[in-house]
């Protein structure tokens, strides 16, 4: 049997990048997302893609605290290990913290922290138990250096960053690596359409073969965390 790896927010971008590279690497994936033709979609992609690796999806919008237990019951339903737990789920509202529109932090907080939060909760005592397994969190270069319109969405990739470190401490005993990935401009959906040239950016597969990277080293180390920053740096 394949081994599993669940992937959060996988119908574009990183996420997608992360599901092929997993089920390339002969995983089978679980993964959610809000849109459900989306998922379809991805599915019938990924079978014919990958006839020898599982995809199995739940729709399910991970901000909602029903949806995202639901989430975890759908993944525990298939009776398997999660050797490999990717928390993906994202969102960004540019804006300030005075003069954002009221609600932004709340979901912005709902969307890239809490979901982090209780989905490691609810994979964390199986790994933990026996004693291996690994957990990648995506953060961002906006967890270590704050930007003027970054606003709520620089202040949950800072804690989202904060709660990695706390977890790999914690994990240290029980032999379950945790690693917080930090990407710098990524081209994904959210850039399409600006001024910049593609190349400006890097390519979401650049961010999926460097966290399959950190999966593949050997039990006796891990990569806690992965800077990766476009070759001409940030963008402005």
């Amino acid at each position: 049997m394949n081994p599993l790896a669940v992937v959060t927010g996988g119908t574009k971008g990183i996420g997608k990048a992360l599901i092929e590279r997993f089920l390339a690497g002969g995983f089978d994936v679980i993964t959610c997302a809000r849109n459900s033709s989306e998922l379809d979609a991805l599915y019938e992609e990924m079978k014919s893609s990958f006839p020898s690796s599982e995809l199995y999806y739940l729709q399910a919008d991970l901000s909602v605290r029903k949806e995202l237990d639901g989430f975890i019951d759908f993944v525990k339903s298939k009776n398997r290990f999660t050797e490999v737990l990717i928390n993906n789920t994202g969102v960004f509202f540019p804006g300030q913290i005075s003069n954002e529109t009221e609600g932004t932090f709340e979901k912005t907080m709902e969307t890239n922290v809490y979901s982090a939060y209780h989905l490691t909760r609810g994979f964390i005592n199986e790994m933990m138990e026996q004693k291996k397994g690994h957990i990648f969190t995506l953060c961002s270069t906006a967890s270590i250096m704050a930007y003027p319109n970054g606003g709520s969405y620089c202040i949950s990739k800072f804690a989202l960053y904060g709660m990695t470190k706390v977890l790999r401490a914690e994990m240290k005993p029980y032999n379950v690596k945790v690693t917080a990935v930090l990407p710098g401009a990524t081209y994904t959906d959210s850039w399409k359409g600006s001024d910049l040239p593609e190349e400006r950016f890097m390519d979401v597969s650049d961010i999926a073969e460097s966290v399959w990277a950190a999966y593949s080293l050997s039990p006796r180390a891990v990569m806690e965390e992965i800077l990766i920053r476009p070759q001409l740096g940030d963008l402005d």
